[in-house]
């Protein structure tokens, strides 16, 4: 539940966890009806393909340089651009630059424990 006084939330304060190997993702707002995570990806580094039963997702990408599947089709998403990810529709996101790739997803309802790995 959103506190009485709201606060400036940022990657300084936000709960974070490391996913796969060496990725990072900050918790900016974190509720059953909806999670906003900033994450970063070194290089070379993956999601593994997966899709969501219920959670619509928005990836946005703020620095660097995302290579997307999206079912049998794949994008390359740069800073300042995004795209929706509907529910059943497996994806994965790929860092195949020699740079970090930072971007935003938002999911509603929230994306953890909704996740269906493709094989």
């Amino acid at each position: 539940m959103p506190e009485d006084n709201p606060k400036i939330i940022s990657t300084q304060n936000a709960e974070h966890y490391i996913w796969g190997a060496e990725c990072d993702g900050w918790h900016l707002v974190k509720s059953d009806s909806l999670s906003i995570i900033q994450e970063r990806m070194p290089p070379g580094t993956a999601e593994v393909k997966h899709y969501h039963r219920q959670s619509r997702q928005f990836f946005f990408v703020l620095s660097g340089e995302a290579t997307m599947q999206i079912g049998q089709e794949t994008i390359r998403l740069k800073a300042n651009e995004g795209i929706e990810i509907p529910p059943l529709v497996p994806h994965q996101m790929r860092n195949d630059s020699l740079h970090d790739v930072v971007f935003m997803v938002t999911s509603t309802p929230k994306s953890h424990g909704d996740r269906v790995i493709v094989a």
